[in-house]
């Protein structure tokens, strides 16, 4: 009866154990390095990009078909092709007037 109990208690101890470890490598599987974002920034990140495309698209001097937005930890980068330098800084503009962006790498090429 006894050493049932003594199993009984180091399998307790060892499940325990193994939930801690989990848990925290669960933790660490969630949490942003330099160049991969956590499950949080990527949402955010997404929701930035979508913003940005949204302010191109209902803008009359920018020709949002030809400029591409990417978001990584805020940071947002144009790039593409424009008309004019007009064009590029109203993108820029733009882009940096949405919420939650740290900053713009305006890419956009001149034609």
């Amino acid at each position: 009866m006894r050493s049932n109990q003594c199993i009984s208690n180091r399998l307790s101890s060892i499940m325990t154990v193994l939930v801690i470890f989990f848990s925290m490598m669960m933790l660490i599987g969630c949490s942003s390095t330099e160049t991969q974002s956590s499950t949080g920034e990527l949402i955010d990140d997404s929701a930035i990009t979508m913003k940005v495309k949204a302010k191109l698209f209902d803008d009359a001097i920018v020709r949002s078909a030809a400029i591409s937005v990417e978001t990584f930890k805020g940071t947002v980068q144009l790039s593409g092709f424009a008309n004019s330098k007009d064009e590029i800084k109203q993108a820029e503009s733009l882009a940096k007037s949405v919420e939650g962006v740290r900053a713009v790498r305006n890419n956009i090429i001149l034609k």
